[in-house]
């Protein structure tokens, strides 16, 4: 059986601070640290003693140091893969949110979702992100840990999921799985018939 849990890094500074996160750089607040010693907990006592333990982290601090809470527990060093970071906003990282707001084409109900540009110079369309991490699950996939934990971000999250259950990029245009900051995601293989269960989703019970 293998086992994968996939970890939305807890409250960062630019949450509080209302700016636009994507690939800006920023640290956990005293809350996510704390969080995160919440998370590492709830998974060191989920995962039995004894079976191999990966952690792959997004490389961006907010992730890196929920990963390194984590992996401390475990006594592994992260794995960090860029991959794994959140859909790039371009020249809105860093800047209030409403600077956004006021810039941004919503896209489609039909047509070209995946490759549509939402009107900020350097974003990555929803495609150009679903397309790195679906990479990155493939090389995380491809590895014989049957104990893993991804920590990654809030978009960046629904195609670890998607590409756990083998949605083809074509299909991921419009899906979207919710799961707040700092929530656990159990996803799960079973030895018998092989299916790839989604057996949690954003679960928070940990945080108190």
């Amino acid at each position: 059986m293998r086992s994968m849990y996939v970890v939305a890094h807890p409250e960062a500074a630019h949450h509080i601070e209302k700016v636009v996160g994507g690939w800006h750089d920023s640290r956990l607040t005293a809350a996510g640290l704390r969080a995160a010693g919440a998370i590492a907990r709830t998974l060191r006592a989920e995962i039995p003693e004894g079976v191999e333990v990966e952690v792959v982290s997004s490389d961006l601090r907010r992730a890196r140091r929920t990963a390194d809470e984590i992996a401390g527990l475990f006594g592994v060093a992260p794995v960090l893969d860029r991959r794994l970071r959140e859909k790039s906003y371009g020249e809105a990282e860093g800047r209030p949110q409403e600077w956004l707001d006021r810039r941004f084409v919503p896209p489609p109900a039909t047509g070209d979702r995946m490759g549509h540009h939402e009107g900020v110079p350097g974003a990555e369309t929803r495609g150009e992100c679903a397309r790195r991490v679906h990479d990155a699950m493939d090389d995380i996939l491809g590895r014989p840990a049957t104990h893993q934990i991804v920590v990654t971000h809030g978009f960046a999250l629904t195609f670890v999921v998607t590409a756990w259950i083998k949605m083809p990029y074509e299909s991921l245009g419009s899906v979207s799985f919710r799961a707040p900051s700092g929530s656990i995601t159990e996803l799960r293989e079973d030895d018998f018939f092989h299916n790839r269960q989604v057996v949690s989703l954003g679960a928070t019970g940990h945080l108190g």
